[in-house]
């Protein structure tokens, strides 16, 4: 193909993609069509379609590369998940049930017996293949009558694994006491734990299993959705740089919405008459607004695992390091002192400790001030350090105030 060819480019179907993409950007082709590539704005032209081909193009729009769609961001007032339990058994087990002094599953055994026209004392009954459980689900919104959820079952009791298990048809109410869904079915258990007279095998969590689609929906949650004259949209993560983002995106989407952050959290926005029966249209095409979020600069320690996560806009000034490491070993042993052949002594057991202490001779390195993540990387990989010594290296930068961002420690 001749790309300094004159003539329209919109007849060329080789070109059709491109302008396609330059639409979609907002980019008046009328004008570009007809150009030459000799011409004036040929330079620009091969510059635009050289980032197409490279896929960059993008990138020639600053604000586009990294949006990310308002879904993803927030939620809309209403569209919530609400949290269902219920009590019941699961039986079926292997010998892995609970124990006969756990009464209160005797007790549920007793009653369910009992409703099925079988009397029997609870001081009877053996309940080593019974367990009694807590089943939990969510319970997402707009879900219809006879919509299959997943349900979550954890042991109540003294039960050592659910494995093998089946859970008897069980209720699952909200807070205000409504049966909103019921759940039953075989248990999917991710771990197992395998016990004999002197040593016990276990791997994953053998007390709490799941049923995928084991509960059925049975009460679908009111909301008041339609003939709003106002809406509001809550952020994941407050931030009034976002929110603010959040607001002019919508405003340019439906220009008499009036969106204004009220908050770090909050959105709201009027409803414009022609959505307002039939506002699903509308929160559909904000869903797809596209937003670039902010965040605040912010290093993550979990202490317990040694993990660190350092977000994008942590920054560093200069400062200088030096990190020793101090190792010290005690090595226990006894010594069997003996008389000679016989004299009159006895023989004695002493003691001996052995104490070996090392410390490191690192240098002072210095860390030059840091303005993108991938800059704190490389300064932090310098030192050459552990995660677990990268932790107090992290609060020692805090303390001395060359960090700038919040350190949290979990």
């Amino acid at each position: 193909m001749n790309l300094m060819a004159k003539g329209p480019l919109t007849k060329r179907p080789a070109w059709r993609p491109f302008f396609k993409k330059m639409e979609k950007n907002g980019i008046d082709q009328a004008g570009l069509a007809e150009m030459s590539f000799k011409g004036f704005f040929g330079p620009m032209v091969r510059l635009a379609l050289l980032g197409l081909l490279t896929g960059g193009f993008l990138a020639l729009w600053p604000g586009q590369a990294w949006a990310i769609r308002l879904k993803e961001l927030a939620t809309f007032e209403g569209v919530r998940v609400n949290q269902i339990t219920g009590y019941g058994l699961v039986v079926g087990l292997n010998g892995t049930g609970d124990k006969d002094q756990t009464g209160f599953t005797r007790q549920s055994l007793s009653n369910l017996l009992k409703r099925m026209d079988v009397t029997v004392a609870p001081t009877a009954l053996k309940v080593k293949n019974v367990a009694a459980v807590m089943v939990t689900a969510d319970l997402p919104a707009f879900v219809k009558p006879g919509t299959r959820i997943d349900v979550l079952v954890s042991s109540l009791g003294d039960a050592t694994s659910l494995q093998g298990g089946t859970l008897l048809l069980t209720a699952l109410r909200g807070l205000d006491d409504q049966i909103y869904s019921i759940a039953q079915g075989p248990l999917s258990v991710g771990g197992f734990a395998i016990a004999g007279q002197a040593a016990t095998v276990q791997r994953n969590h053998p007390t709490v299993g799941r049923i995928v689609q084991g509960g059925t929906v049975e009460r679908e949650v009111p909301i008041r959705w339609q003939g709003k004259e106002t809406m509001t949209v809550k952020l994941h993560s407050p931030d009034f740089t976002t929110a603010s983002r959040v607001a002019e995106s919508i405003n340019e989407v439906l220009p008499g919405a009036g969106a204004r952050p009220m908050d770090a959290a909050t959105v709201e926005l009027s409803v414009p008459m022609n959505y307002r029966e039939n506002l699903a249209v509308m929160v559909a095409e904000l869903e797809n607004v596209a937003v670039e979020p902010d965040s605040i600069g912010k290093v993550i320690i979990n202490e317990r695992t040694g993990s660190v996560v350092v977000g994008e806009n942590v920054k560093l000034s200069t400062v200088a390091v030096a990190h020793g490491n101090l190792s010290i070993q005690i090595r226990e042993g006894q010594n069997v002192s003996q008389p000679d052949p016989f004299s009159p002594g006895e023989t004695v057991v002493t003691p001996e400790t052995d104490v070996n202490v090392e410390e490191g001779a690192d240098n002072l390195l210095l860390i030059e001030r840091s303005t993108n993540i991938n800059d704190v990387v490389k300064a932090l990989n310098a030192i050459g350090v552990t995660p677990r010594d990268l932790i107090t290296i992290f609060q020692l930068i805090q303390a001395a105030g060359a960090l700038h961002g919040e350190l949290e420690i979990i």
